[in-house]
C-alpha cells in the first residue's frame, strides 16, 4: 500500500476540526450550563436563603424545531426556617427544578415559550393543616418582542407549601436591555397572587399576594464570565413573610458571578 506523503496527512489535520467544526454549526441539538454564584437567592421578591449565599447549576438542552428541557438546582433554606417557626422539622435543603417546553418564533422579532416547571424540593414533608408539601408544579406562557418579555404561570398544585393555594398564579414584565458594550439593564415588575382559602389564624391566602419589582446590570466579561447586582423590593406585608427576624420580602440588593458554558 502507498503511504500518502506528509502533506497529505497536514491536510487532513487541517480538515478533519474544520468539518467537525461545520458539523458542529449545523447541529439541531445545543447544549449550556450555567454555575453562579449568588449573595442571596431570591426568587419572585421573596428570600429563600436566608440572606445567605447561593451555590447554583443550570444545564439546557435545545432542539433547532423549538422544543427544549432543563434543569436548576441550588441550596434553600427557606423550609428549614418555616419548620422552626411551626415548631416541627421540615427537611429539605435544596431546589431541584425540571423544565419543559417549546419556543416559536411566529413572527418578526417576536417569540412564543411554553411550558411546565417543576419546583422539586428532595426530603421534604408537609406539616398538615399548617404546610402542605412544598413540590410545586406550574404552566407558563411567554411572550417576547426585543428586550422585553411578559410571562404568565399557573399553578396546577398547591405552590410553595401554601395549603388550598392550587390556581394561584404569577405574572411578570421583563426587560433586559443593553445599555453599551457588555453591559445590560435589567428589569423585573411581576405580581404574584394567592388563591384564597381561609386558613388556621384567620386569614385568607390572598393576603400572601404581592408586587415585586427589581432594577439591576450585568456585565458580560466574555469567555462565558459575568457578573452582575440588582435592587429587590415588594409590598408584601412583613406579618407573613417574617421568619426568625428576617422579612423575605424586604428590600435588598443581591449581588452574582457566573460562568455559562
Amino acid at each position: 500500500m502507498k503511504t500518502p506523503p506528509p502533506a497529505a496527512f497536514a491536510a487532513c489535520a487541517l480538515f478533519l476540526p474544520m468539518l467537525a467544526h461545520a458539523q458542529a454549526a449545523t447541529s439541531p441539538h445545543s447544549f449550556a450550563g450555567k454555575v453562579a454564584l449568588y449573595s442571596e437567592y431570591e426568587y419572585r421578591g421573596l428570600a429563600q436563603t436566608s440572606e445567605k449565599p447561593a451555590l447554583q447549576g443550570t444545564f439546557d438542552y435545545a432542539h433547532a424545531s423549538g422544543f427544549y428541557v432543563g434543569t436548576f438546582i441550588t441550596n434553600i433554606s427557606w423550609l428549614k426556617d418555616t419548620g422552626e417557626v411551626l415548631n416541627r422539622e421540615i427537611d429539605g435543603r435544596i431546589e431541584w427544578d425540571i423544565y419543559a417546553g417549546y419556543k416559536w418564533g411566529f413572527a418578526d422579532g417576536w417569540t412564543l415559550d411554553v411550558g411546565y416547571l417543576r419546583y422539586q424540593y428532595p426530603g421534604s414533608n408537609e406539616v398538615p393543616a399548617l404546610f402542605s408539601k412544598p413540590n410545586t408544579d406550574e404552566v407558563y406562557a411567554g411572550l417576547s418582542y426585543g428586550p422585553a418579555t411578559l410571562k404568565y404561570s399557573y399553578g396546577l398544585s398547591d405552590i410553595f407549601g401554601v395549603p388550598g393555594s392550587k390556581g394561584s398564579d404569577y405574572l411578570e414584565l421583563t426587560v433586559n436591555q443593553p445599555i453599551m458594550d457588555k453591559l445590560t439593564l435589567n428589569g423585573l415588575i411581576g405580581h404574584q397572587r394567592y388563591k384564597g382559602r381561609q386558613q388556621d389564624g384567620n386569614f385568607d391566602n390572598s393576603d400572601f399576594s404581592y408586587t415585586v419589582w427589581k432594577l439591576g446590570a450585568t456585565y458580560d466579561f466574555g469567555n462565558g464570565f459575568a457578573v452582575g447586582a440588582y435592587y429587590k423590593d415588594t409590598n408584601a406585608d412583613p406579618i407573613y413573610f417574617t421568619f426568625l427576624g428576617r422579612d423575605w420580602s424586604d428590600k435588598r440588593v443581591v449581588g452574582f458571578v457566573s460562568y455559562s458554558f
